[in-house]
């Protein structure tokens, strides 16, 4: 049989695009430039880990255990006894309701503060709409001890001292939020609300039915960002707060730490207590964040 009479192979169905097989050195040389970037980020996720792992496993550790040589990362004798002391100490029940109420309305107020400003300067065409940006941003070049004298005596002439709306009413404006939310409506194109302004859509609806779900991305990673700030905030509700039925949780963790000496066990148990609540709210709230569609509504 000659060359011509062999029988040649059966094209793949017609007008259907053969698909062509990668060169195996292409792929062997992306995954050469992707190992040392894998490794990078394994190693900084290690330095990030290990500590956060010898915090949590230490709260598991008996007091005489902590500090007793050699140093393990493991707890030889594991107990829940600083935990149940912890919450027995102190009156976590109380604290955590407490916090939850500031952070819960004070995330609120703060991401629709923070859309209706970031909108409002993304889209309206005002040099003092520039000037109050500009204020929005100089205010994160001041250290926050600085606004802390400040903002006390106003609070305290609002006759909200020693109460937790006096802790909610500073966080409500943040110049991340406003920044975030115009950064992200700078994104939107101006087609998509002069269409709706021809429909004869009036302002507040455009705003609350095409802008407002279209941010969702940036309403949720703001109001994640919101509550972990509110929840971790110490400095400012031991100015605001003296009694002790309205502590949060950061101020009922101190309350722990003795005048002379410190039970290292029970104050890591009531640390990791605290942390509970950040982790499940950070679980729950990151896969919308993740799956969300930013571009959802508009067209290339």
């Amino acid at each position: 049989m000659t060359t011509t009479d062999m029988p040649r192979p059966v094209d793949a169905e017609p007008g259907r695009a053969v698909p062509k097989k990668r060169p195996r050195s292409a792929v062997g040389g992306g995954f050469r430039r992707a190992v040392p970037a894998t490794t990078l980020l394994w190693v900084l996720a290690a330095l990030y880990a290990v500590p956060v792992l010898w915090f949590v496993l230490s709260s598991f550790k008996p007091a005489g255990d902590l500090f007793s040589l050699p140093l393990t990362l493991f707890p030889q004798n594991p107990t829940l006894s600083g935990y149940t002391e912890a919450w027995r100490s102190a009156n976590f029940a109380q604290y955590f309701i407490n916090t939850t109420i500031v952070c819960v309305i004070a995330t609120i107020l703060t991401v629709g503060v923070s859309c209706c400003t970031g909108y409002a300067l993304a889209k309206y065409d005002n040099k003092w709409l520039k000037v109050f940006f500009v204020g929005i941003l100089a205010t994160t070049m001041l250290p926050s001890e600085v606004m802390l004298a400040p903002q006390f005596l106003v609070v305290r002439d609002l006759g909200l001292y020693n109460s937790l709306a006096g802790i909610i009413l500073p966080a409500v404006l943040t110049a991340t939020g406003c920044f975030m939310f115009r950064q992200f409506f700078l994104t939107v194109p101006d087609e998509l609300i002069e269409a709706a302004r021809i429909d004869g859509a009036p302002e507040l609806s455009i705003f609350l039915r095409i802008m407002v779900p279209i941010s969702r991305p940036i309403m949720l990673t703001l109001a994640i960002l919101s509550f972990q700030w509110r929840w971790n905030d110490y400095i400012w509700p031991l100015l605001m707060l003296n009694d002790p039925e309205k502590f949060t949780v950061q101020i009922g963790i101190q309350s722990l730490v003795g005048a002379q000496n410190i039970n290292w066990s029970v104050l890591l148990g009531g640390s990791v207590i605290s942390m509970v609540p950040l982790i499940v709210v950070f679980l729950v709230f990151q896969r919308y964040v993740m799956n969300a569609d930013i571009n959802a509504g508009l067209k290339d």
